[in-house]
């Protein structure tokens, strides 16, 4: 009898246990979903954009190749926790969500009641990587946020591929030296006001981009207009 009590109190303060740590993760979520809700919701104020967009934090699933894209198919983004472990602060939260938010929002122009761009996007994920990479830059601006952040994102979350052909995601080199030059053509202030500086993985940043950085600096000098080949 005393064996079957000593046994019985074991499971059930290891039940108490199991329900604390439920309770601490539930908040913990609901945490995150906050935090994530209140810089997507003013960086969708500050820039005017009147689409519904709502903001999902999901623990378990992975944003893959095999899984639905649901940012243009249903204007729901979803902050996937492996992204989210990347995340240092909320300059680098506003540099995910606005990138996503650009692609969403795309989605509510054009025909079939925004059908159509969606398709377009998905049939060109280089290009739009893109454009949402430069619109992210003007969305973080416009709320308040610093885009540099999106540079030590990216770095951090985005390896880089071996090459550039047959993958649908431009070289992640290549992303980073056209928002540096965007941000240093339109936003200059932030470059010579750098609080990234001693920023380790802006650091890294710098010290793989050299060629990059001196291609941007030769045009400058040069003046000239023409599109840059980056690696």
């Amino acid at each position: 009898m005393k064996k079957f009590i000593i046994t019985f109190l074991c499971l059930f303060f290891a039940a108490l246990s199991s329900f604390a740590v439920t309770d601490e993760e539930i908040l913990k979520e609901q945490s995150i979903q906050n935090r994530i809700n209140g810089i997507g919701t003013q960086i969708l104020n500050a820039n005017k954009i009147d689409g519904r967009i709502i903001f999902v934090y999901d623990k378990e699933a992975k944003d893959t190749l095999l899984k639905m894209d649901t940012t243009v198919s249903s204007r729901q983004i979803v902050m996937f926790r492996q992204y989210y472990k990347f995340i240092a602060d909320d300059n680098e939260l506003a540099a995910y969500l606005a990138r996503e938010i650009s692609n969403a929002q795309r989605t509510f122009d054009g025909m079939g009641n925004g059908w159509l761009t969606a398709v377009q996007i998905k049939a060109a994920p280089k290009k739009f990587e893109m454009v949402a990479d430069k619109r992210a830059v003007d969305y973080m601006v416009k709320a308040g946020y610093n885009p540099l952040a999106l540079i030590t994102f990216i770095n951090k979350a985005f390896p880089q591929h071996y090459q550039d052909l047959i993958s649908n995601k431009n070289l992640t080199s290549k992303r980073l030296a056209h928002i540096y030059e965007y941000i240093y053509t339109k936003y200059p202030y932030f470059l010579d006001n750098n609080e990234y500086l001693q920023n380790p993985y802006y650091q890294n940043f710098l010290l793989n981009s050299a060629e990059n950085r001196r291609l941007l600096e030769e045009k400058i000098k040069s003046g000239s207009k023409e599109k840059l080949k980056y690696e």
